[in-house]
């Protein structure tokens, strides 16, 4: 784990040298009732479906379960992306077909990558069903590149401990993904990307990476101004690429993830579960979901969990 007391590369600008027309895209997700637990999905969006590879960005939670409670996500199918399950609080305790069997907890990094075909599902821990519990983190996929959309599925954990945290003058930054603020995080990378878990006290500013092409912030608590503008949790903004950009925490400091990376050389098809650079992948990736001939194409269920499995929607 890298610790920095200072570093040059988050020294604040001053947040109202540039102007609110440096928001290309401001989001306000929905929130959908899952029953005990609530969702709120900003990407992809009507007026944007992409910020850099990220194409899928939910919310899940906070929620509060009781003794014997907790989310039970099905194996169910991907292609052509990769996953980031992150916490806040509570854990999942994630299988693929890949043969991994993970807990995931706050702080650490589940990344599975579909390639041409992966499925796995997402359960609370029977552990924390003991008790009361609680959910709270960030879903998320980044589409992959052309080169990669067909590449065998693989699993990497990283713990909390092994992830770089970025500290200077109440700011702190863990990067999850990718490169910014002159750190690497450990994940295997496909395209030029950035993500990060992000904590800012009362009045503190936080440049946003200046060497990305898309760049985006996700409020997930608390409030942020951007040229004397605030917004506030549950809010989504894509900056405008190559504008400077510095934001301050508002009166109860904020909690973000700020995300992004290059744009993809085309746009993405996203039907259920499925990403791809085009229809004809989707439709065989439908069929063979459908036939259920596990192990003997692109899809197989995990192997400590196949007694169920969500089926292809109507």
């Amino acid at each position: 784990m890298t610790r920095m007391s200072r570093n040059p590369a988050i020294e604040p600008g001053c947040p109202d040298a540039v102007g609110v027309d440096a928001i290309e895209t401001l989001i306000v997700p929905r929130a959908r009732d899952l029953g005990g637990f609530e969702v709120r999905r900003a990407l992809p969006a009507p007026n944007r479906q992409m910020v850099g590879p990220f194409i899928f960005f939910d919310q899940a939670g906070p929620a509060e379960l009781l003794i014997g409670q907790g989310v039970d996500v099905r194996p169910h199918p991907h292609i052509g992306l990769g996953t980031v399950t992150y916490l806040y609080r509570g854990d999942f305790h994630h299988r693929d077909s890949t043969g991994a069997d993970q807990m995931i907890r706050p702080g650490a990094l589940n990344w599975m990558v579909a390639g041409r075909g992966v499925s796995h599902s997402e359960r609370t821990s029977a552990a924390a069903r003991t008790g009361p519990n609680s959910l709270f983190g960030i879903q998320t996929w980044l589409a992959l590149p052309d080169s990669h959309e067909d590449m065998a599925p693989m699993f990497e954990h990283h713990g909390k401990e092994t992830l770089p945290v970025i500290e200077d003058g109440g700011v702190s930054v863990r990067l999850i993904l990718g490169d910014a603020y002159g750190q690497k995080a450990p994940a295997t990378m496909f395209s030029e990307t950035f993500y990060a878990d992000v904590t800012l006290e009362t009045g503190c500013r936080l440049p946003m990476p200046d060497d990305h092409e898309d760049r985006g912030i996700y409020i997930v608590e608390g409030s942020i101004s951007v040229a004397g503008q605030e917004f506030e949790a549950s809010q989504m903004m894509v900056f405008r690429p190559g504008d400077r950009i510095t934001v301050a925490a508002g009166g109860q400091g904020a909690r973000l993830m700020i995300l992004g990376g290059a744009t993809l050389s085309g746009p993405r098809y996203i039907w259920w579960n499925f990403v791809a650079s085009s229809r004809a992948r989707i439709e065989e990736a439908k069929a063979e979901w459908r036939a259920q001939d596990w192990g003997n194409g692109r899809f197989d269920l995990p192997i400590d969990d196949r007694d169920e499995h969500i089926p292809i929607p109507d």
